[in-house]
């Protein structure tokens, strides 16, 4: 799978509850979350989800492991998250729903153009390529059919 994007860079040990805060929760109305991700974190962040690569330093996704998390990120257009570590539950839960979690340690340039091939298992940024932590082939084999969902219904 490869993709890429204009990077959103975040800091290290963003929690579910900053990635879409628990007040949105009660609502299946997935543009509600969209127009809310990270609202308190930065309000003025949601609006340049769409076609996002964010770039965050270790341990994202930390916190509850609620799936709505992930789920807004990639409703609200993200191409993928790379960090250098992510919470177990919230690298599952994203790749379940479809959206790329990439753990590679890289420098982060605001808006600057990311590219990512997982076959290959690199991120290319800023003229330099870095390699990931290689994702397995099922792994790739689910974010390629659009989710675990999406996977199973696939297979015969």
């Amino acid at each position: 799978m490869q993709g890429g994007g204009h990077a959103v860079c975040l800091g290290p040990d963003i929690d579910t509850d900053l990635i879409i805060a628990g007040r949105y929760l009660r609502t299946k109305d997935h543009g509600i979350w969209v127009s809310h991700v990270f609202e308190d974190l930065d309000p003025s962040l949601a609006a340049r989800m769409n076609g996002a690569v964010i770039v965050a330093g270790k341990n994202f996704g930390c916190g509850s492991s609620r799936e709505q998390a992930a789920l807004a990120l990639k409703e609200a257009g993200v191409t993928a998250v790379i960090a250098p570590s992510f919470a177990r539950i919230f690298f599952r839960n994203a790749i379940n729903v479809g959206l790329p979690a990439i753990e590679c340690s890289l420098p982060c340039v605001e808006g600057q153009n990311v590219k990512f091939d997982l076959a290959a298992g690199c991120v290319e940024t800023g003229g330099n390529t870095y390699s990931i932590r290689p994702l397995s082939p099922r792994m790739r084999d689910i974010l390629a059919a659009g989710g675990l969902i999406r996977y199973w219904r696939g297979r015969p």
